[in-house]
């Protein structure tokens, strides 16, 4: 009798074997229990399918299929529905089909349409324009296909809609159809056949609707779902290139409803940059330019063109009188002139007499907003009496042939509260600074600037921040008179803007600005890099609502989530915006915008960049004609 040798468990081989057998199998279960868990995280809870259609978990959903065309078609016709804010599964399958068998079933075609008008041509019927219509394509679809300019093909649509409830899925398949048929696209739900147009739509490359509509590539281009906005016209300067399509972005500003501009962007993202490009560029086309530039950013290039740099200080001899009026030619506003005035004179003195101080308390105690006006009715009821008396004993009355005299100043404003009864004397003492005191002489005394030139830039840096925003609404005020005296073409540049948004007479003053600059033509830019404080006034995003034109460059992440806010930025934009690369940005006109790229010639870049690097190199002579710094002027022979 023979006897199987017993397998010795204690061999060490024997061991490994079994333990590696024993891994084996636990890797093997525990990987087919990984996948039926993932399978069934993926899988919805439930799917019911009706006739007209299905409920997938705890949502409804219905599938559509597109059966009808219009005759001509329109790029980017797909775009609305693409971005509708609704929740849409689309798929398109495109089957080419061989020219052979399309020219060969055009003849057919042409034959039975021909013979057709021939027979109502023998029994005396009316003349079928949709016949003699459909041989006129068929023709030329012939010709584009002999000549490989063509190819043929068939075009399946499919969309499935999702609601919470079927009468939101009700709503959302009205508003869907309705937006389709109003270009003449008629789509059907795919009734009793829900289950195979869920899958249609599915992302797994499965037509199991199959129905179909015969394309050529022109038409079929069409459908291309993922169209950006074109900002090209005929006229107007070049803003940059469109990142999208590599396109240009050449647009006019003053063909929208207003000509109006603001600009956003963090320090060193390329705000000033792009807007000196806009105004050199718009300068070249006869377009003047006004600018207030509260760091002197902008002077190499007004030297560059001619233009005018007029430097405020308490130290320089420009002197700018606040009582100037307009040398309006309009009847009507040369009426309101005087009225006028008075309105922003008392914006401003209210501005002098506390709002700025007030600020400067608020900011050493650490306090936020808006800064309210200082006056009390009754010292605005005393001041407005003063003003007018002030212009009378100047001569000047509402009657426009009196407006010729010299205008007052507020030395005799002063003089005028002072010797009146009520509050005038604390008026007085509270005005006295600016006759007298400190910030005498700068606007108290008669203007001696007359600029006939197209570029006029106005420099306040060197002011002190109390009188900073007091002269910058002292100039927009200033530039407004003579924007109403003649109505040439203009771009008003405010630099800074946050600095005016602070107070509410100025920011109420410049919001009246953008809401009546189109009837002047002039265009208002307003720049800033404070988007929290310009934003949170109400102001603030009053001007950006009248503005047709929206630059957004790269943000602070504390910023990202207001402008996304205002401008109603898609989940991709917003991310963007805190991460474009210096000189990129959102560029909106009206109802578009496109993804920009700032691009400036070598010779611009050398009139407009405030980069220190280039800044140097171009004082130094280093700075080629490729934009770029050459340091070969730098290097010693021995290296």
């Amino acid at each position: 009798m023979a006897f199987g040798k017993k397998k010795d468990m204690t061999d060490p081989v024997a061991l490994a074997q079994a333990q590696r057998m024993q891994e084996e199998q636990e890797v093997s279960s525990a990987f087919q229990k990984g996948i039926t868990a993932l399978r069934d995280f993926i899988a919805p809870s439930s799917i019911e399918f009706q006739s007209g259609f299905f409920r997938i978990g705890t949502r409804y959903a219905r599938t559509f299929y597109v059966y009808g065309y219009p005759r001509q078609i329109f790029t980017g016709w797909l775009s609305g529905m693409v971005n509708l804010d609704e929740v849409i599964d689309l798929s398109m399958f495109i089957y080419p089909v061989e020219s052979q068998v399309v020219l060969e079933n055009l003849r057919k075609k042409v034959s039975q349409l021909e013979a057709g008008i021939q027979i109502d041509n023998e029994k005396g019927r009316v003349r079928d324009p949709g016949k003699q219509a459909s041989i006129i394509d068929a023709e030329e679809m012939r010709d584009k296909l002999q000549v490989g300019e063509e190819r043929f093909f068939r075009f399946g649509l499919y969309f499935t809609i999702y609601g919470e409830s079927q009468d939101e899925l009700e709503f959302v398949s009205h508003k869907v159809e309705s937006m389709l048929g109003q270009q003449l696209i008629y789509s059907k739900p795919a009734s009793a056949q829900q289950e195979q147009g869920l899958n249609s739509t599915l992302p797994q490359f499965v037509d199991q609707l199959q129905i179909r509509r015969n394309m050529n590539t022109g038409a079929l281009s069409t459908s291309f779902p993922f169209t950006s906005a074109d900002l090209s016209q005929d006229t107007g300067i070049l803003y940059g290139i469109n990142m999208h399509n590599s396109g240009l972005v050449l647009f006019d500003r003053f063909s929208l409803e207003n000509g109006n501009s603001v600009v956003f962007a963090k320090s060193g993202a390329g705000k000033s940059f792009a807007v000196k490009l806009e105004a050199l560029r718009s300068l070249m086309f006869g377009t003047e330019i006004f600018i207030i530039d509260p760091e002197n950013e902008y002077q190499r290039m007004c030297d560059a063109v001619g233009g005018a740099y007029v430097r405020l200080s308490l130290s320089s001899n420009t002197r700018i009188n606040p009582f100037d009026l307009p040398q309006v030619v309009d009847a009507e506003e040369a009426d309101n002139a005087l009225r006028s005035n008075l309105i922003t004179l008392h914006g401003l003195l209210r501005l002098m007499m506390g709002g700025a101080q007030a600020q400067m308390a608020s900011q050493a105690s650490g306090a936020q907003g808006i800064i309210q006006p200082a006056l009390t009715p009754v010292e605005e009821s005393d001041l407005d009496a003063a003003l007018i008396e002030t212009y009378a004993r100047a001569g000047i009355t509402n009657d426009p042939l009196t407006h010729q005299s010299p205008p007052p100043t507020i030395t005799e404003l002063y003089d005028t509260l002072l010797h009146m009864g009520g509050t005038g004397p604390q008026l007085a003492q509270r005005l006295r600074k600016y006759t007298s005191g400190t910030f005498a002489g700068i606007f108290s005394q008669q203007s001696n600037i007359n600029i006939n030139n197209p570029m006029v830039v106005f420099n306040v840096r060197d002011l002190e921040d109390e009188l900073r925003p007091v002269a910058m609404y002292i100039v927009l005020n200033y530039i407004w008179n003579k924007t109403k005296s003649d109505k040439k073409k203009r771009i008003l540049i405010v630099d800074e803007a946050w600095q005016l948004m602070k107070y509410e007479d100025s920011a109420n003053f410049i919001f009246s600005l953008a809401k009546r600059a189109r009837k002047y033509n002039l265009g208002i830019t307003t720049i800033s890099q404070d988007v929290e404080d310009f934003m949170g006034s109400r102001m603030g995003r009053a001007i950006v609502a009248n503005a047709s034109m929206q630059l957004l460059l790269k943000q602070s992440p504390s910023a990202v989530d207001v402008l996304a806010d205002v401008f109603k930025l898609t989940s991709e934009e917003k991310k963007r915006l805190s991460q474009f690369p210096v000189g990129q940005g959102l560029f909106f006109a009206g109802q578009n915008h496109v993804h920009i790229q700032i691009i400036a010639s070598a010779t611009e870049t050398s009139l407009i960049t405030t980069n220190p690097a280039q800044v140097a190199a171009i004082e130094q002579g280093d700075f080629n004609q490729q934009g770029t710094i050459d340091l070969s002027n730098r290097l010693s022979p021995g290296m």
